[in-house]
């Protein structure tokens, strides 16, 4: 952690015994999670240790880190919270472990800050308890969803009732067996304005007219038991008390949403490719070609230094950028966001290929986390609004005459 953004003494205090249990508990837990999965009678199927190691997460009082609220998380900060995440990055699974996983994490902010009394009942206590899983359902096939406006899915009222028509895709955790609500955004009234078109409704996964069409895999991962999945609502019937906020309030809540989770998402990258540079610098330590270690040859040392500063310079934007949303807010931090939703996920690919390189053939075979840690990589650079978008808004805010 570097001295420009200092941890209070809890934050560091939480670090610290996060890094032991990563250390004791969860590395460890990796080899049993994912033997339980390479049998295809347990595909998609919950790991036993899973729910082991959640228990000791929870019972060691390292639970709901992310949640900002002091009595249901731990009433941190976002920049207290983002060492924490790099932390539970290194591993693909972790998230899961501390119940601090996407998108999970989303949708609990979503029903804290907008669901009523009666949905927080419902819904938010057993999410906060890690007894279920939930799904956002917002990506369609059918049309360009870098665009949100042009999200299609329709949100119709009959009665005292709402009616759900869509085809969505990508909708991460509805393969998931613990999977029990959908957060659902369609369009409520086509004839507003754009951006006052659509609203967000909780549907249960039970729902009739609710049908996971099949999972979809990222570079041949399909990412059991979790998962992501084409979905489809064929007018799924829900009471008028499920719609969060109102309608037209759609872009509102995800703007909500999706700010603190962009500074998850790039702070666990960073731990990623940390991981990833670490493997890499072993790589090059213990194995020799042409008579000398890797770490001896020119191309290895590019390889880890290069890294080792964009790790660096992508860490300290983040951070900065978490700085930013405590101090202006999500309207305020926008652009840092954005820059950050470009550089990390970029920044992870790169490391993470260099140590793939390093580790020659066995960086690309099961035998190493590195290509499945790529796949989820690569894919951050389409979650959350792709690459070009965060770049051309970026750009429109700086070219913009001063006023």
């Amino acid at each position: 952690m570097t001295d420009l953004f200092p941890l209070s003494d809890r934050a560091r205090a939480l670090r610290e015994r996060l890094e032991r249990f990563m250390a004791e508990v969860v590395l460890p837990g990796e080899a049993e999670y994912h033997a339980h999965l390479e049998d295809p009678a347990n595909r998609w199927t919950i790991p036993p240790v899973m729910e082991r190691m959640k228990a000791q997460a929870r019972e060691a009082g390292l639970w709901n880190l992310f949640l900002p609220h002091p009595e249901l998380g731990a009433g941190l900060s976002n920049l207290e919270y983002a060492p924490l995440a790099e932390v539970m990055g290194r591993s693909l699974i972790a998230p899961e472990v501390f119940n601090c996983n996407a998108p999970d994490t989303g949708n609990m902010e979503v029903l804290l800050h907008f669901g009523s009394p009666a949905q927080q009942e419902r819904w938010l206590k057993p999410l906060l308890a890690g007894e279920i899983r939930s799904a956002f359902a917002m990506t369609e096939p059918d049309v360009a969803s870098s665009d949100a406006t042009n999200i299609a899915a329709r949100i119709e009222r009959d009665g005292g009732d709402y009616v759900v028509h869509a085809r969505k895709w990508w909708t991460t955790g509805a393969t998931d067996p613990r999977c029990k609500l959908f957060i659902v955004m369609g369009v409520t009234d086509p004839d507003a304005p754009p951006h006052a078109r659509h609203a967000m409704v909780l549907v249960p996964a039970d729902a009739p007219g609710v049908k996971v069409v099949r999972p979809l895999t990222v570079f041949g991962y399909d990412d059991a038991p979790h998962g992501h999945a084409e979905v489809r609502f064929d007018a799924v019937r829900v009471p008028a008390e499920n719609l969060i906020l109102g309608e037209g309030r759609g872009f509102e809540i995800a703007q909500g949403r999706l700010g603190p989770g962009r500074i998850h998402h790039c702070m666990r990258l960073i731990g990623l490719a940390q991981r990833a540079l670490e493997a890499m610098v072993a790589r090059a330590q213990s194995r020799i070609a042409f008579g000398k270690p890797l770490a001896a040859q020119g191309m290895a040392q590019e390889a880890i230094a290069l890294s080792r500063c964009e790790i660096e310079q992508a860490r300290l934007l983040t951070l900065s950028a978490a700085a930013q949303l405590d101090r202006v807010g999500n309207k305020g931090a926008k652009d840092a966001i954005g820059m950050i939703k470009i550089v990390a996920p970029r920044m992870a690919c790169a490391v993470i290929d260099r140590a793939i390189q390093v580790h020659g053939g066995m960086g690309v075979s099961q035998d190493s986390f590195l290509a499945h840690a790529y796949a989820g990589a690569r894919s951050l650079r389409l979650a959350d609004g792709p690459d070009e978008v965060h770049i051309a808004a970026l750009a429109k805010g700086m070219a913009r005459p001063p006023r």
